[in-house]
């Protein structure tokens, strides 16, 4: 349908109530998608093979995405096998083998359009190719390099689940993989503190036992550099918990600062017998400074944290309301929440947004800190949870983290393994599914007549 037919057929209350949505949209939201800067930076990755590149990629791409700064990763691994569709043996990466060169320079103005560049880039000729490329089309570059004495210890992990080695016996894929990092150390150049001074690069040293940053160019580089000198590869479980079932969850209503119900109780007593038996030395308690947090906290008998930034999202003049009552005193900000549920922002309260940026501090300690507990609200949960599991802006207020169920979560490779552990104390439902369709125009058209049952 053309822009002038559709005009044509708009019904009078949509000619008039979709601009006045889209207004009030403007205003309830955080923001718009943030924009940071209009001159993008290209993270490169240098090193040898198996020095754990990718995955300072993928860890580095994820909080960058989840802080707002939209970010992508182009692995030169994936796009070589796009490429040749097959993979014979180490002999693809020697560096006489001309042909397979001639597939390996990949094409940058084609290719290089994103954050962060996943290769080995482990030639001078090599890097000045991208740096060209990035003068040329208005990109800052940083380099990164993570400098191991041997290959990480996840080597076998990572490398024999590679598509190179699909179907392999196990010792010959080891075999294999050894002498393409052999093939690689034949013309490797590391970046060098006196020929390479002028140039913008982080070097970790063996897993953050030292580190050296060269050239800062802006905000978010030092972002960067702050996040990775925080982060570390012990092995180590993250807990994350809503409360206790409240009174308030009782009767439907949001926010506030009620105490636990007979159930939560009952609750934060399984809680403390399901913690003891994971028998963990020097667990670390996080709460919020609410009183349903800390209740649930004190049934542990062990010492714990209040951290502010834990509170739950502030719901602003719809504190302590129930859907309904909101339904009927603010219907345009009930349907306006389904709109972008992310951005919306309460009035006089919070958005997921600025939850996000609220709770920056907590995800930064959680990666210095070993095992944690983090005993929390719906809303916060669900940030903290769209973190470790790399979810989107649009998924993330819609993550499914039911009262009385503990979300185990642990480090591996490239991403979280997640166990959930219902602790068998039945609890209210407080979850919400995404309304249907909130983008269509005409739908909001008649969202004073039929609001979505939920927020």
């Amino acid at each position: 349908m053309s822009q002038t037919q559709s005009t044509l057929t708009q019904t009078p209350l949509e000619k008039t109530w979709v601009p006045w949505m889209k207004s009030r949209m403007s205003q309830r939201r955080g923001s718009s998608v943030p924009q940071f800067t209009n001159s993008p930076t290209m993270i490169v990755m240098v090193g040898l093979p198996a020095r754990g590149k990718t995955y300072i990629s993928k860890k580095l791409t994820r909080y960058l995405n989840w802080i707002g700064v939209t970010t992508k990763v182009f692995n030169v691994g994936q796009y070589r096998r796009n490429a040749t569709q097959s993979y014979n043996s180490f002999e693809f990466f020697r560096p006489d083998n001309t042909e397979a060169m001639k597939i390996r320079k990949y094409e940058p103005n084609r290719n290089l359009l994103l954050f962060v560049f996943d290769a080995t880039n482990t030639t001078p000729d090599r890097r000045e190719l991208l740096l060209s490329f990035a003068k040329e089309n208005g990109y800052k570059v940083c380099y990164f390099s993570n400098l191991l004495k041997h290959k990480s210890k996840n080597f076998n992990q990572v490398k024999l689940s590679s598509p190179d080695y699909v179907g392999c016996d196990k010792d010959e894929a080891v075999a294999d993989f050894l002498k393409r990092i052999e093939c690689y150390k034949l013309t490797y150049v590391p970046l060098d503190d006196i020929k390479d001074r002028n140039l913008s690069y982080i070097k970790i040293f063996n897993v953050g036992s030292r580190y050296l940053v060269n050239r800062v160019q802006d905000h978010i580089q030092s972002r960067i550099v702050y996040y990775l000198m925080n982060i570390h590869v012990t092995p180590r479980s993250i807990y994350l918990s809503r409360h206790g079932e409240s009174e308030l969850n009782l009767v439907g209503r949001i926010g506030g600062d009620s105490g636990l119900s007979q159930r939560g109780a009952n609750f934060a007593n399984a809680l403390g017998t399901y913690m003891r038996g994971q028998c963990i030395r020097d667990l670390k308690v996080w709460t919020s400074h609410m009183k349903r947090t800390i209740q649930t906290a004190e049934a542990l008998g062990v010492q714990y944290e209040q951290w502010k930034a834990l509170n739950e999202i502030d719901a602003g003049v719809c504190e302590e309301m129930t859907y309904e009552e909101i339904q009927e005193n603010y219907p345009e900000e009930f349907a306006l929440r389904d709109q972008d549920k992310y951005r919306y922002r309460y009035p006089k309260g919070e958005s997921y947004e600025d939850l996000v940026q609220r709770l920056e501090p907590v995800i930064m300690e959680l990666e210095r800190q070993e095992n944690v507990l983090v005993i929390c609200h719906q809303a916060v949960m669900r940030c903290l949870l769209a973190y470790f599991l790399d979810k989107s802006a649009d998924e993330l207020p819609y993550l499914k983290c039911p009262l009385h169920t503990v979300l185990k979560l642990t480090p591996v490779a490239y991403g979280c393994k997640v166990e959930s552990v219902f602790l068998n104390v039945e609890a209210v439902n407080t979850h919400r599914d995404k309304p249907v369709n909130v983008d269509v125009d005409r739908d909001t058209a008649d969202a004073l007549e039929t609001v979505p049952d939920h927020i």
